[in-house]
């Protein structure tokens, strides 16, 4: 029996009222099994990222059931779906968000702090992501010191390290140059193999994409593949 850790069913997401409205997502239907590495294309506003912060609970608005972690998310108050989003989700965007007064180490430990987790339980796992990402020598670097890549690195390994059983990743390749995002994508494919993360990318890269184990198609407002 298939463990499925993302279901998105007859999703409906417009944009706008009257004459102006934008139907992006139109019965949408996406069922993503746990440990799978997935690929969302389309085209530039076809509402790839729309249904990747309606999945992460960034944007409530939509009509359809969506569970992630086997909950629905349309059913929970902000602090229940704040709780699975801190724990169930990691997420790392094309703008790599990090704050630019604090180190690496203090970027990458800010969520468990602000989450009300000790980082010093995490001191073991705190170590291992810096291995995995390769940053072990930057822990005291400020991001300005940092490269595209590394910046982004900083933010998978903050992403991560709460143990989130789901990343879910927006053109997280998009701000990089191409042996940048290559890494990236060897960095994604790693924690998908060695470590059971599910991910699930949009991208709008054909190379990016080659890096997973499934690629989905949206189009006219549904999912195809």
């Amino acid at each position: 029996m298939k463990d499925i850790v993302i279901s998105a069913q007859n999703i409906h997401k417009t944009f706008g009222k009257g004459e102006t409205a934008q139907t992006v997502l139109d019965g949408a239907y996406l069922d993503i099994e746990k440990g799978s590495f997935v690929s969302l294309m389309g085209e530039s506003g076809s509402g790839k990222s729309t249904l990747l912060y309606l999945i992460g609970g960034l944007d409530r608005d939509f009509t359809g059931e969506i569970y992630v972690a086997r909950q629905n998310i349309a059913q929970l108050d902000d602090k229940r779906l704040s709780e699975i989003r801190c724990k169930s989700m990691g997420f790392v965007f094309q703008f790599y968000n990090l704050a630019a007064n604090l180190t690496v180490e203090d970027n990458i430990l800010l969520p468990l702090e602000m989450s009300g987790r000790r980082p010093a339980e995490y001191r073991t796992k705190y170590e291992e992501i810096l291995e995995i990402t390769g940053l072990q020598n930057k822990r005291k670097s400020y991001p300005s010191q940092l490269s595209g890549g590394q910046q982004q690195r900083v933010a998978v390994a903050r992403a991560v390290l709460g143990e989130p059983e789901i990343i879910l990743a927006d053109e997280a390749t998009g701000n990089l140059d191409a042996a940048s995002g290559a890494e990236i994508m060897q960095l994604f494919q790693r924690l998908n193999q060695e470590k059971g993360i599910t991910i699930l990318q949009v991208t709008h890269s054909s190379e990016c994409a080659s890096y997973s184990s499934r690629i989905v198609r949206l189009q006219n407002g549904k999912i195809t593949g």
